[in-house]
């Protein structure tokens, strides 16, 4: 697992946030300070290593694994349930979004994303559609890695920004878009969700100063005086 690729903010479906599912996340948060349980399932003993390294450092989470998609079965159908579920999409067992599907029809109501080096945008969507709670490639920093899993842990749906934008080749740029930044696109979608600078700063994962200077400068560009005329221009241009 790299640590120095692709920064990423949640991905909600048109925009607005979904409701969490009674499920174990829900009741623990309710309680307050008790462990999200999060299970990783990847053939790879490396990533399974890391994963947990990086989730069970930040506290408040504790892990279980599996190497293949029986291993997971095996271990959710066993005992308390998990907050969240992390199937790797190319481990033994998985048969594409099969695995996933299977373990999304089982009693409990689990939350389960992927977690691929390999798949492809397409493969991502059709997750989502499904009812993934998201999709996290093996490129994600540290950082984001661990906010995206309580994210979804909570009942959101995640997958990053700049993997979901990646365009096909012989797809058109949107004219927009030409004109700004990565970094300027991601903060004007925030823009559009009606987030404050300081959410957009948590979701990209940089300072909130840095926000405020790519909005001045995303005003500029696009010739808008404030968020909500930015935000109306994203809109009419089909950015999002």
């Amino acid at each position: 697992m790299q640590t120095n690729r692709l920064e990423t903010a949640p991905l909600r479906a048109e925009g607005s946030r979904q409701t969490a599912p009674e499920g174990p996340a829900r009741r623990l948060a309710a309680a307050g300070g008790q462990s999200l349980r999060i299970l990783i399932a990847d053939d790879h003993d490396l990533v399974r290593d890391t994963v947990v390294l990086y989730l069970e450092n930040e506290g408040g989470i504790t892990t279980e694994t599996a190497a293949d998609l029986g291993g997971a079965l095996r271990l959710i159908e066993a005992g308390t349930p998990f907050d969240l579920v992390l199937l790797d999409f190319s481990m033994p067992g998985m048969d594409g979004l099969e695995g996933l599907r299977k373990v999304m029809a089982l009693p409990g109501r689990h939350r389960v994303a992927l977690i691929s080096g390999t798949a492809n945008r397409e493969v991502a969507e059709e997750a989502l559609a499904v009812g993934a709670a998201g999709f996290l490639p093996k490129t994600l920093p540290a950082r984001s890695l661990v906010n995206a899993v309580r994210f979804m842990a909570m009942g959101e749906q995640y997958a990053p920004l700049d993997f979901m934008r990646a365009r096909e080749p012989d797809a058109p740029e949107n004219a927009l878009a030409k004109t700004l930044s990565r970094r300027e696109l991601e903060v004007l979608e925030g823009l559009t969700l009606g987030k404050s600078n300081k959410e957009i700063a948590r979701d990209l994962d940089i300072r909130e100063p840095t926000v405020k200077l790519h909005v001045k400068t995303l005003y500029r560009k696009i010739g808008a005086s404030n968020r909500t005329q930015a935000a109306i221009i994203a809109k009419e241009a089909g950015l999002f």
